[in-house]
């Protein structure tokens, strides 16, 4: 059933640490690896979110310029991003693709020794609406087997490609081990759902804040395109905190992001946001267990 009415105007106070006007949190997709692949079995390539449009090839073929594309991500793109996270000691959530994170046990290690959090964003790159429900359940329980040996943890937040199947939430719940999802758009603050009869919260990820839209003919252009619509949904959220304070979700892939001209645009947007006070930059496991102790499952 949906839900078109949320918190009808009266959302509830965040109470973010420290009184923080506003919570911030940078969500790094790393998929680079994990995507369609004709040499992983799949009757076609992956040609979207790239620097060129893809199907130029016919089905069933490799596209080694898309691939090489995607190959920039995990590296060059991934490392920039880190550094410049690192060098402002600011932490980062990662929506790992398990395969993706095998096939870069460096890129994995310095996730890890940087403390982000991994939110599984799926055994592979794959759209979840295509997967019957036992296939579903079976590629879950592979991505949190692999990211936990990976890195000594299971990971306790998901988010699917683009979209959840009818089935998804339904199968993290029965699953276990979740504190969250991100498989929404559709609000500002964290919510509550009942699934299964147990509480099950919910943590909206966004599709403006996010580099995805450079991949866009009507998108962003430059860096500075980038910076400039962070700033000005940072500064509205920021001035609405006065009273009620939000979450702002940014999304980056290493592959766009990780270009030179996009990443200066993110790194002066950081810049800008750690000028103001009362600006709470967070992990997204973070905000889950910030909402499950300030604001619990009521029923």
């Amino acid at each position: 059933m949906r839900d078109f009415i949320g918190y009808a105007g009266h959302p509830p106070q965040a109470q973010w640490p420290g009184g923080a006007r506003i919570a911030v949190n940078i969500v790094l997709n790393y998929e680079e690896g994990s995507e369609y692949s004709i040499l992983d079995g799949d009757n076609r390539v992956e040609v979207g979110l790239a620097e060129a449009p893809g199907g130029r090839l016919p089905m069933g073929e490799r596209d080694l310029a898309f691939e090489t594309m995607y190959e920039f991500g995990s590296r060059v793109g991934f490392w920039r991003i880190h550094r410049i996270m690192k060098e402002r000691s600011l932490p980062m959530t990662v929506f790992g693709c398990a395969v993706a994170l095998e096939r870069n046990p460096p890129a994995a290690q310095a996730i890890v020794e940087a403390g982000y959090d991994i939110c599984c964003h799926g055994w592979r790159w794959e759209e979840h609406f295509r997967l019957s429900e036992s296939e579903e359940r079976d590629h879950i329980q592979r991505a949190i087997a692999s990211i936990r040996k990976l890195t000594g943890e299971r990971p306790e937040g998901w988010y699917c490609r683009y979209g959840p199947s009818p089935n998804t939430r339904r199968l993290l719940v029965e699953q276990g081990g979740f504190l969250y999802d991100s498989d929404a758009y559709n609000d500002e603050l964290p919510y509550w759902l009942t699934v299964e009869n147990r509480p099950h919260l919910v943590v909206p990820y966004t599709m403006d804040s996010n580099d995805g839209k450079f991949c866009l003919p009507a998108g962003f252009a430059t860096g500075n395109d980038f910076f400039e619509y962070l700033r000005a949904t940072f500064d509205m959220l920021y001035a609405e905190g006065m009273t009620i304070p939000k979450m702002m979700s940014i999304g980056l892939h290493c592959r766009i992001t990780g270009r030179p001209a996009r990443a200066e645009g993110l790194a002066r947007f950081l810049d800008y946001a750690m000028k103001r006070e009362g600006v709470w930059i967070c992990r997204r496991l973070d905000v889950a267990k910030h909402w499950i102790k300030m604001n619990p499952y009521s029923g």
